[in-house]
C-alpha cells in the first residue's frame, strides 16, 4: 500500500470522526430548535424527532404572554453590555499598568492577582452578598451599614462585582507586553501623560483583545444564572436566564416554552460571535505572548 494511499485512508477516518464528533455536539442544539416549534403532545409523544408533524409557533406566543420576556431580555442585554464596557476598560487600565509601569510590588501584586483565579466563584458568593447588603450610605443604610438593603435588588449588585476580573486583566496584560515600549518613551518624551499614551497610543493597538475578551464577558454575563437570582428579588429586574426558569416547575416543565424561549435566548451570542469571530480568532492566537 503506498504512501498516499495510506494519507488518503486516514483522512477519510479523520472526516468520518470530525462528522460524527459534530453530529453529537450539534444535535441537542438542533434538537432545542426542533422541540420549539412542536405542540406539547407532540412533544411528549416523539420527543427525540426532529421533525414535526404539525409546525407551530405557539410556544414563541406562550413565552412572551407568559412571562414579560421582552423585559428580562432588554435587562440581560443592558448587564452583558456593562460588563463588557467595564472590562474591556478597567481590564486594559490595569493591563498596561501591569506590563507598561514599572512599580514597587507589581510582580507580587500580579502574582496575587493571578492566584484569585484559582478560588471558585461559589466561595465568594456570601461575601459578596454580604458587602453589597451592608454597603454603607446605599439603598437606605446608614454610615454603618445597617437598616436596608444596600445594593440588593439594584442592577450595581450585578455591575460591580464583575466590573472586572482576574482573567481580564491577564488577558489585556498579554497583549500589552506585545507591544514595543518605544512608542510610550517617545510620547513621553514629547509631554503625553500617562493615560493619554494608554488611551491614544496603546489603546487602539489591541482592538483583537479588546472584542475578545468582550465576546467572553458577553456571554459569560448573558448566560449567568445562579447571581442574578440571588441579589434581584424584584421580577421586573430578572434576567433572562432567571426568567427561563418560570416554566420549570417541581412536578412539571413545559418543554415547549421553554426551548422557544432558549432558542431566543441564544440568538445574542451567535451574532456577536458571527460578526466578531474574526477578531476573536486573532485575539485567542496572540493571548499567549511573552511573559
Amino acid at each position: 500500500m503506498s504512501r498516499r494511499t495510506v494519507k488518503n485512508i486516514k483522512s477519510v477516518f479523520w472526516y468520518i470522526g470530525a462528522f460524527i464528533i459534530s453530529l453529537i455536539t450539534v444535535y441537542p442544539f438542533l434538537w432545542m430548535i426542533a422541540t420549539s416549534f412542536k405542540p406539547e403532545a407532540e412533544i411528549y409523544s416523539s420527543s427525540l424527532s426532529l421533525f414535526s408533524e404539525n409546525f407551530s409557533l405557539a410556544n414563541y406566543t406562550k413565552v412572551f404572554d407568559t412571562i414579560p420576556f421582552g423585559r428580562y431580555f432588554m435587562n440581560s442585554l443592558f448587564l452583558a453590555v456593562a460588563g463588557v464596557l467595564t472590562n474591556i476598560f478597567l481590564g486594559a487600565l490595569a493591563g498596561y499598568s501591569f506590563a507598561k509601569l514599572k512599580f514597587k510590588g507589581r510582580k507580587t501584586m500580579f502574582s496575587l492577582l493571578l492566584s484569585s483565579m484559582m478560588i471558585p466563584g461559589v466561595i465568594t458568593m456570601i461575601p459578596q452578598f454580604l458587602v453589597l447588603k451592608n454597603f454603607p450610605l446605599v439603598g437606605g443604610n446608614n454610615i454603618f451599614g445597617q437598616g436596608g438593603q444596600g445594593f440588593i435588588n439594584h442592577y450595581a449588585a450585578i455591575i460591580l462585582p464583575g466590573a472586572v476580573g482576574a482573567y481580564a486583566v491577564f488577558f489585556m496584560k498579554q497583549f500589552f507586553e506585545t507591544l514595543p515600549d518605544d512608542l510610550a518613551e517617545a510620547a513621553r518624551m514629547d509631554g503625553c501623560s500617562e493615560f493619554r499614551i494608554f488611551w491614544n497610543i496603546y489603546l487602539p493597538l489591541i482592538l483583537p483583545a479588546a472584542i475578545t475578551l468582550g465576546i467572553m464577558t458577553f456571554q459569560s454575563g448573558w448566560n449567568s444564572f445562579m447571581w442574578p437570582m440571588i441579589v434581584l428579588n424584584s421580577k421586573e429586574m430578572m434576567t433572562i436566564q432567571v426568567g427561563l426558569s418560570t416554566f420549570q416547575y417541581q412536578y412539571n416543565t413545559m418543554y415547549g416554552p421553554l426551548m422557544a424561549g432558549t432558542v431566543i435566548a441564544t440568538i445574542p451570542t451567535l451574532l456577536v460571535f458571527v460578526f466578531a469571530q474574526k477578531y476573536y480568532i486573532q485575539g485567542i492566537a496572540f493571548s499567549g505572548g511573552k511573559e
